[in-house]
């Protein structure tokens, strides 16, 4: 694997780094990972044509983007792989509204799977997919030993709208999938999140796909406010502050949901993910410490997995990290890079989702660090 990595960032092009004998006219793969304003004026996909003529470009806005172990906005950063024994294939789908999220997997399972596939990377809209049921698609028509991992789109923290494209200039409503085929590419992954979770385990009572209504019988905000106190002022940004860590069984891993929005009117709250009736909840707070130790500990799960040393590493974190974080949010990508070492390249953005695999079933996740890393032999 060869790779080349450079940056737009005040009106400018800068070159990081590039493997000895990488070949921009070779390159299969593209990811470009930018600031959703600067992508709507920059005409970004006819100028890395122009650079890469026969790789798939894929191109998505951002809520921050990961380079040179930093977090920066207001900037795009450009990531050429030129692989050597793997065979890639990508495809876009188009989506209108959330109902057709799990047709939308449907779709990318069908067009990706086949019996050499070593994995599958995803991009998707941020704002009309329902990553819940766009994961529950491709966990029932893959094989469970492929490894999903990916994100949703973002735009910064204004929830206006995210931006994706596969071989053109990124627009509303499109996800796209990559995957990896042959045996030659060796790939980790890990995802963490790092919360604290406070109160006793309730059910929901009331809920509809992703609107939360009644826990226990009471109503969701009600309660939600009782458990904040004093932070309850703040709504609904204090919600980042308190995520809801979820169960969709007694047997099931935890799950970390976001509050989006909420509504006064029916006292509901709106996540970024599916949280169905009868699941269990509990409430969560953050712990900086310990939300930077979970990046570290993503990064050396997805290094455990497979004994090898990462060529590239791909991080995708929540936007409500990086809220709650604030000036330390640079610390969670210091922490993985340590992990890796120098020799890797890193590149990543802040997401509105994080997919990854929970066990052996790929899962939408909210609040986590989520790490893909990649080599060949």
């Amino acid at each position: 694997m060869k790779l080349n990595q450079s940056v737009y960032q005040d009106q400018a092009w800068t070159f990081l780094s590039e493997t000895p004998g990488f070949s921009a006219t070779n390159a299969q793969l593209v990811l470009a990972f930018g600031e959703r304003f600067l992508l709507e004026k920059l005409n970004l996909y006819d100028e890395l044509r122009l650079r890469f003529p026969v790789a798939d470009i894929i191109i998505n806005s951002t809520s921050g983007e990961i380079y040179l172990d930093k977090v920066h906005d207001d900037s795009v950063i450009v990531t050429a792989i030129e692989f050597e024994k793997t065979r890639i294939q990508t495809v876009q789908i188009d989506i209108n509204k959330h109902t057709e999220s799990y047709q939308a997997g449907q779709k990318l399972a069908e067009a990706l799977d086949a019996p050499d596939l070593a994995a599958l990377f995803l991009i998707s809209d941020g704002g009309k997919v329902n990553g819940s049921d766009l994961t529950r698609a491709l966990n029932q028509l893959l094989r469970p030993s492929i490894p999903i991992t990916g994100g949703l789109a973002g735009d910064a923290a204004r929830f206006e709208q995210t931006l994706v494209g596969l071989n053109q200039n990124p627009s509303a409503g499109k996800i796209v999938g990559v995957g990896f085929y042959g045996e030659h590419l060796k790939i980790g992954y890990g995802s963490m999140g790092g919360w604290d979770v406070f109160g006793p385990e309730r059910e929901v009572t009331q809920a509809n796909y992703n609107v939360l209504y009644q826990i226990d019988d009471k109503h969701a905000l009600d309660l939600y406010k009782e458990y904040l106190g004093k932070y309850a002022e703040n709504l609904p940004a204090a919600a980042f502050l308190f995520p809801l860590s979820m169960r969709v069984t007694t047997d099931s891993e935890p799950l970390v949901r976001t509050i989006l929005t909420i509504d006064e009117a029916t006292k509901s709250m709106t996540f970024a993910g599916d949280m169905p009736e009868k699941a269990l909840i509990r409430f969560m707070t953050a712990n900086l410490d310990r939300l930077i130790d979970a990046s570290a500990t993503a990064a050396q799960i997805s290094m455990k997995q497979l004994d090898f040393t990462p060529e590239l590493a791909i991080l995708i974190s929540c936007v409500g990290r990086k809220l709650v974080l604030g000036q330390r949010t640079e610390e969670e990508v210091e922490a993985a890079r340590e992990v890796f070492g120098q020799n890797a390249v890193m590149t990543g953005f802040y997401s509105y989702g994080e997919i990854s695999p929970l066990n052996t079933r790929c899962e939408l996740h909210n609040q986590t660090m989520t790490v893909t890393v990649f080599s060949e032999n």
